[in-house]
């Protein structure tokens, strides 16, 4: 199955909550109303098995069904990135060309790691990435996030823009991610076809200052993001800085207090989806920090609060 979306890929592609019942199996008709709402809440496109998906608790069967079940669902009506991390090249390889038969539109690898202590260095880590564009036809994400422990310097993410094929997007979470983001499309050229921001769009006016064309955040107020990031790429600065301030104490409860559970709570609260709930042992959402994120979303009157009313 090929779909054929323009390049390249810009604008709010926020990450996909996966859902689940109370009893912990998958919830595939909260799921679909999931991708329906997040579509009309304004998502250039979606990204899917993510980390804030809660990928870690998933099943090799699990995730092959939630591909198959959101690209259907989609249906083409925008593009969908579906994360394919894993330590192993092979497997990785294996679930990319899965997701490229599909529909998929891209996919998102971290650097191989495992644990706390398991890594690769350079070498290893290009020809991971050479090895898994040898193996695929569609764009390549390479997420740079502390999560996998790998150190990524921006000459090295741009020689691997440069020499591997697909390697074209790169999702930049670290430290300073706005001073990276500009060495990178300095030293990689037009190479870097997308520099996205992530962290839930914490840093996001700082990185598109920077060039950032791509922002994958939280997936329950692509509205709100859309403001920020449409009115920048309109040359309407102000505006976008105005917004960023408007939204800025959502994104923060986000990003340090809510976390991953945060799209499926305000999900919940606008009857976008039947349970919030995590698989154990990820620990639910505090009643207090769920009292905070609602007042502070209130406050903006998000879709997702009347989507489904």
């Amino acid at each position: 199955m090929s779909l054929s979306f323009p390049r390249p890929y810009k604008g709010v592609f926020p990450v996909v909550p996966t859902t689940f019942n109370e009893q912990g199996g998958l919830d595939l008709e909260s799921q679909k109303r999931c991708i329906d709402f997040m579509i009309d809440a304004g998502s250039t496109g979606l990204c899917i098995l993510a980390n804030f998906s809660e990928q870690f608790v998933l099943g090799d069967d699990e995730r092959a069904v939630l591909t198959r079940t959101i690209l259907e669902h989609v249906a083409g009506r925008v593009p969908v990135i579906v994360t394919t991390t894993h330590y192993s090249t092979q497997i990785c390889a294996e679930r990319s060309r899965m997701a490229q038969e599909l529909g998929a539109a891209m996919v998102m690898v971290m650097p191989p790691y495992h644990g706390a202590t398991l890594r690769v260095g350079e070498a290893g880590i290009f020809e991971f990435y050479a090895r898994l564009s040898d193996a695929i036809d569609i764009p390549i994400m390479i997420q740079d996030a502390p999560m996998s422990g790998t150190p990524l310097p921006a000459p090295f993410l741009a020689r691997m823009a440069k020499e591997i094929e697909q390697v074209r997007y790169f999702k930049i979470e670290t430290a300073g991610a706005a001073s990276k983001l500009r060495e990178l499309i300095a030293l990689g050229g037009d190479a870097i076809e997308g520099p996205w921001d992530g962290e839930e769009a914490i840093t996001l006016l700082a990185d598109l200052d920077a060039g950032a064309t791509g922002a994958m955040t939280g997936g329950a107020y692509p509205d709100g993001i859309r403001k920020i990031v449409d009115a920048f790429a309109a040359g309407d600065r102000e505006t976008a800085v105005a917004e960023y301030g408007r939204w800025l104490p959502l994104i923060n409860y986000e990003n340090r207090q809510g976390g991953i559970l945060t799209a499926k709570a305000l999900m919940l609260a606008g009857g976008v989806i039947a349970c919030d709930l995590p698989r154990h042992p990820f620990p639910t959402m505090n009643p207090h920090v769920r009292a905070g994120l609602l007042d502070a979303a209130k406050r903006l009157d998000p879709l997702v609060l009347r989507w489904a009313r």
